[in-house]
């Protein structure tokens, strides 16, 4: 356990330290604000509902209860049984650019909540995985550059969360599959119907 600490502290300080810079601080600082994100969120589930068919309306259902599960187990359950402390109440000489906030460390929610959502829609739309993926990436890695998390609770947050990304995904993609069987039922029996 000694030993996969001091490698997580060696990644969380060349993240931290090493990489600290004044753009990268704006940058990270923007990204990691999840009020920044809303016009975006509410563009892209709205073109999806409204214009992406049965699957498209799933798909912003399967997203939202998604994202409502996976934000509640990270924050309600694995933080409060884990109650790791966050970096800063820990090391001294953490760089805080937008302060110190949040509760227990483990897992990072953003990285939860991020990976669950890409791994959800690359499985829905595996021609948006790099797009999906990379955003994912970037936000997760802009908690450890702020000083609020340990690599490990974002590798931690990213693992449950593409796992349950992958489950809701199933099941939308079977939902869909169970209506288009019972479309080309009827379509079939409609058919055998015009030739009686």
């Amino acid at each position: 356990m000694d030993f996969l600490y001091s490698i997580d502290l060696a990644i969380f300080y060349l993240i931290n330290h090493s990489l600290s810079a004044g753009f990268l601080d704006k940058f990270f600082s923007i990204i990691t604000n999840v009020n920044n994100w809303y016009i975006t969120y509410v563009i892209l589930l709205s073109l999806s509902f409204f214009k992406g068919g049965i699957k498209g309306k799933l798909a912003v259902i399967g997203v939202i209860l998604l994202v409502i599960v996976t934000d509640q187990l990270g924050y309600r359950v694995l933080k409060d049984i884990i109650a790791r402390p966050r970096p800063f109440s820990v090391l001294t000489d953490v760089i805080l650019p937008i302060g110190s906030t949040g509760t227990f460390s483990f897992p990072s929610n953003h990285a939860l909540n991020n990976f669950a959502a890409a791994m959800f829609f690359y499985r829905l739309y595996p021609n948006l995985k790099w797009a999906l993926f990379t955003t994912a990436f970037l936000v997760s890695v802009s908690r450890v550059y702020l000083g609020l998390h340990y690599p490990s609770d974002i590798l931690g947050g990213a693992l449950i969360g593409a796992l349950f990304g992958y489950i809701f995904a199933e099941i939308i993609l079977r939902i869909i599959k169970l209506i288009e069987q019972n479309k080309l039922k009827k379509s079939e029996s409609q058919n055998s119907e015009r030739f009686k």
